[in-house]
């Protein structure tokens, strides 16, 4: 997908003006701030691509792990680590940039990866409910149904869905004529940023993208609480304390990183954003799009037993073969 810079014609001066690139401000203050946040941010990001690509690792190596639960995982941390990736590395470099710039064909790229990953999650974490509910309320016909097959279909389902729905909306967005200021007040290109700088107002295409992103989020939000009543309904069934314990756990990880993705991104894209600060619009858009990826592998480790001991497995046999 490349992206071109439109022209802007001014009639009355008869000039032409192309808009290359857009200013991010990213977040404020003196250097030394813009230090701290630079080293904060890269300790995070860091973290991040070490604990997925360790649930990774640890999915690929352990036998017992196996199973389409974990491949799921697996798959989810291999999401994760593109997700963040699509904006924090020019974060990094724009808060020790002095101009502070990205391409314009970087910005829409930028925004097209963000939005694409984001929708390919959400599916993901759907995928995931469906695979908890069928192995909770389902475990006989289990093996039947969830096939390796099935598990591979569901996730190129979610991946095709993410990259297949806005090269269209992004594409549109980008032939607007943006005439005037540049400046983007975020770390990242997003949706209202963008509109509020084209000087032909678009509001069939700003609605499009708003309500295909609404009914994304809705879809897949609904499902997840659906399987879940249905999960919790026929987990007090379950005569056994111990057993509620263990299917309680099963699913305490999935729920903890559904209620931190989809509690920001909800209040970002499916409610009114005019009552919120832009400082707080940047401080939820960093939680769903920097801290959730982060997240994920210390909630799936800490509280799953069966991926704490492949985790040591894979740590020990690093140190052995550091040794060696």
């Amino acid at each position: 997908m490349s992206f071109f810079p439109r022209r802007y014609v001014d009639t009355m001066n008869t000039s032409a003006t192309y808009v290359t690139e857009f200013i991010l401000l990213g977040f404020p203050g003196s250097w030394k701030i813009q230090i701290f946040l630079f080293v904060l941010f890269l300790v995070f990001y860091v973290l991040t691509l070490l604990g997925n690509g360790a649930i990774i690792c640890a999915v690929i190596c352990d036998s017992r792990l196996h199973t389409p639960m974990y491949f799921f995982l697996g798959n989810f941390a291999f999401l994760e680590i593109w997700y963040v990736s699509s904006t924090t590395p020019n974060m990094l470099a724009n808060i020790l940039s002095k101009t502070k710039a990205i391409s314009f064909s970087g910005c829409f790229l930028q925004f097209y990866f963000f939005f694409s990953l984001g929708t390919s999650e959400s599916f993901l974490l759907a995928v995931m409910a469906y695979d908890r509910y069928l192995a909770i309320c389902r475990p006989l016909h289990y093996p039947v149904i969830m096939t390796r097959r099935l598990c591979c279909i569901l996730v190129s389902s979610c991946w095709l869905i993410g990259f297949l729905g806005y090269p269209i909306p992004v594409f549109s967005i980008s032939q607007l004529p943006f005439c005037g200021s540049n400046i983007i007040d975020h770390f990242l290109c997003d949706m209202d940023p963008l509109m509020a700088l084209s000087c032909a107002p678009a509001p069939i295409t700003k609605l499009i993208f708003y309500v295909q992103n609404s009914l994304f989020l809705f879809f897949t939000i609904t499902y997840i609480l659906r399987s879940y009543i249905l999960l919790l309904r026929a987990v007090f069934q379950v005569p056994s304390a111990a057993g509620r314990r263990k299917a309680f756990s099963t699913c305490g990880s999935h729920l903890a990183v559904v209620s931190l993705f989809y509690g920001t991104v909800m209040i970002m894209y499916m409610s009114p954003t005019y009552g919120i600060s832009t400082l707080m619009q940047k401080i939820l858009t960093l939680v769903y799009s920097v801290m959730t990826p982060l997240f994920n592998p210390l909630i799936y480790s800490l509280r799953n037993k069966d991926m704490k001991l492949a985790l040591s497995k894979v740590l020990l046999g690093m140190r052995i073969v550091k040794n060696i």
